[in-house]
């Protein structure tokens, strides 16, 4: 069994960094605060996301470690 907690909170942010072969990136949120997340928390599906994208997001704390899951550009129009 899987230890996390989500927020139902949504943050506007911009991804900052994403490897693409690692499936690791990066997104700032609003505040500047900086959050990790998985190719796996995009919500599209894709695995993938442009860098400098506008994106919304929630949080989850899993094994005491905050990341942000549900990534998804701000623009549901957005060009990737």
């Amino acid at each position: 069994m899987e230890n996390f907690a989500s927020s139902t909170t949504r943050l506007n942010g911009r991804v900052i960094s994403f490897d693409e072969a690692a499936g690791l990136g990066l997104a700032a949120d609003e505040t500047g605060s900086v959050h990790r997340f998985h190719c796996i928390a995009i919500a599209d599906g894709t695995r993938t996301i442009s860098v400098g994208a506008s994106v919304t997001f929630s949080l989850v704390v899993r094994h005491g470690d905050t990341e942000a899951t549900d990534v998804a550009y701000a623009d549901a129009d957005a060009q990737r």
